[in-house]
């Protein structure tokens, strides 16, 4: 369309023409009185975001970060970018070119148009353009730094994302009795294998992995293995502690490595996986790790672990900090003397009770925190703060820091998730709900035998296997009433004592089992009581213990139907004692598949 079929007015400024398609393109030109060739302009980007805006209505912020991460859709902003840049370029110059056309200089076509023109006209359009090129630039810089941080996520070991790749079986030297298992010995490396794909219709297991990697070192010090049934739209979270010894060995190869359970901490079988070529599957020594760490904890569990997560803690602080920090219900104040830092330096740390809000920092040390509470107490924190920043992601707070959250994410997050399955799996996570979401802790007593000093291993947990795997296996059936108070019981931690004062054999360890079932930390010391011959069953609460510790009073009370007496002896190292007598009843947990 040509602007000579048309009656255009005469004497409009070419800036303003030219502004004005900078603002949208045919807008200069309506100004112009071209009003066809306006229409013609801006008929193609109104019919493209109104294409666009008919998806993103319905999309969830969920549906448009799985989109985000395709490489496909990537490449396409990047040149419908591109090609944007010269559609809206070539729209203000030919804005321009007619007003300049229109002051009585007529020209054949914008670039004679730009021969002609006067230094002071083309630095007044050169400013338009310059202004529309930067916004394009922008997105173009914020698409390459997306695409540089997906890129890392799911492609970990490339070069330039932060992974360790050094030669050797290792990333750190470990203790004597932590060293790898040397290699080779059983014969050629294990050839990769594809990654699984997920059907969308069983039961998903994602291990979850927190790295301490300070000093070059790689401990895999928290491992929480999610697991989500998507007709239920149920989570359960299975929490192993980083002190567990003797962990299954999977049936196969690594039995000739490392025997039928690994003796040493769970938290450093990654280094030992990766030094295994001949055993586990993977490109890379860093992907034998993770596999290797999915493959003993899949057995463990009697799961199929199909995915990883792992972020370091570095990069977990940065983060957090980046989402502008995160609010903390604080349920038990956290109080160590003796707080490690980096370079060996140490500190006192103490988070009181109630609603923090803490920085990167404060809520690493919220999480990692070893004294003063009980494991149950710390694997608790380190859900808490995973359910609290994802109640609390707030996209405002994302978009203005998204250069240090990207760079935060690229450098210390890795997964073996497939990039395309990702949209379908952040469906899913926007249909769960907080409180659809429970937690497992695999602690003592009930699921382990803890052990306060076992040279040359010092302190150790020992996993009770059947347990743990029928609580897993029974994670989605049990009654979720039940569930909460037992995890309320574990987390107040009171140490129960059960005497027998009734003479039946073993009724005091039947017991003992039963209310470790319940959640409490009951044994039953091989001591006899100062009373025997009892009838009624006799409990006792320790020195201001009733006061401390409520919902195991209550619920002490309730399992014997008797009130609780109160009693002060400072050399009782248990908070409640019970004193079993004849009409005790004889209750047992339920049995162990």
């Amino acid at each position: 369309m040509q602007p000579g079929h048309e009656t255009l007015p005469r004497g409009r400024s070419p800036f303003v023409a030219a502004f004005l398609s900078l603002v949208f393109p045919g807008l200069g030109h309506a100004y112009l009185g071209a009003y066809r060739r306006g229409l013609g302009f801006a008929a193609p980007p109104l019919l493209l975001a109104a294409l666009i805006a008919g998806f993103a209505v319905r999309m969830t912020l969920f549906d448009l970060g799985g989109l985000a991460v395709q490489s496909w859709f990537q490449i396409a902003v990047f040149v419908g970018n591109l090609v944007a840049l010269v559609y809206r370029a070539y729209a203000i110059v030919d804005s321009w070119s007619i007003a300049r056309a229109l002051s009585g200089r007529p020209v054949a076509s914008p670039t004679a148009a730009l021969r002609q023109a006067g230094v002071v006209s083309v630095a007044g359009l050169a400013a338009v353009l310059l202004v529309m090129s930067g916004v394009h630039v922008a997105v173009a810089r914020y698409d390459l730094l997306l695409t540089g941080t997906s890129n890392c996520i799911f492609n970990p070991d490339a070069s330039g994302c932060g992974a360790d790749e050094s030669p050797g079986p290792g990333d750190e030297t470990p203790a004597p009795s932590e060293k790898p298992t040397p290699e080779p010995s059983l014969g050629p490396q294990v050839t990769d294998v594809p990654i699984p794909q997920w059907d969308g219709k069983e039961r998903l297991n994602i291990l979850l992995i927190g790295a301490d990697e300070q000093g070059g070192g790689h401990n895999t010090d928290t491992m929480i293995t999610v697991s989500i049934d998507p007709e239920t739209n149920q989570v359960v979270m299975f929490q192993l502690p980083r002190d567990t010894v003797d962990v299954p060995i999977p049936p196969g190869p690594g039995q000739q490595v490392w025997g039928s359970v690994f003796s040493r901490k769970i938290n450093s079988f990654w280094v030992d996986a990766r030094a295994r070529s001949d055993v586990f599957p993977g490109r890379t020594a860093n992907a034998r790790g993770y596999n290797g760490l999915k493959a003993i904890l899949g057995n463990l569990y009697g799961l199929d672990i199909k995915y990883y997560v792992e972020v370091n803690f570095d990069g977990f602080q940065k983060v957090v900090d980046a989402l502008g920090g995160v609010t903390i219900n604080v349920q038990v104040p956290v109080l160590d003397d003796n707080f490690p830092q980096i370079e060996g330096h140490r500190l006192r740390l103490f988070v009181p009770a109630g609603i923090q809000h803490m920085t990167g920092g404060e809520a690493l040390d919220y999480a990692r925190s070893r004294k003063s509470t009980s494991d149950f107490e710390r694997a608790a924190r380190q859900q808490r703060v995973l359910v609290s920043l994802r109640e609390q992601l707030d996209i405002g707070q994302t978009i203005q820091n998204i250069e240090p959250l990207a760079n935060a994410i690229g450098q210390s997050l890795r997964t073996d998730i497939p990039r395309e399955l990702v949209p379908q799996l952040l469906g899913l996570a926007d249909r769960i709900q907080s409180r659809a979401i429970r937690s497992v802790i695999f602690t003592p007593p009930y699921y382990q035998t803890e052990c306060l000093n076992c040279p040359p291993r010092g302190y150790i947990i020992v996993p009770r296997v059947a347990r743990i795997r029928a609580a897993v296996a029974q994670a989605f059936n049990v009654d979720p009433n039940f569930a909460a108070a037992r995890d309320a019981l574990l987390q107040e931690g009171a140490k129960v004592w059960v005497l027998n004062g009734s003479g039946r054999t073993g009724e005091a360890a039947r017991l003992a089992q039963f209310l470790s079932y319940l959640g409490m930390d009951a044994t039953a010391p091989n001591q006899r009581p100062d009373t025997t011959g009892l009838r009624k069953t006799t409990i006792r609460a320790y020195n201001d213990a009733a006061d401390r510790l409520p919902l195991t009073l209550a619920a002490l009370e309730q399992v014997f139907g008797v009130q609780v007496e109160a009693v002060t002896n400072p050399s009782i190292r248990a908070d409640f004692v019970v004193i079993t007598g004849g009409a005790t009843p004889q209750l047992t947990p339920p049995p162990v598949p």
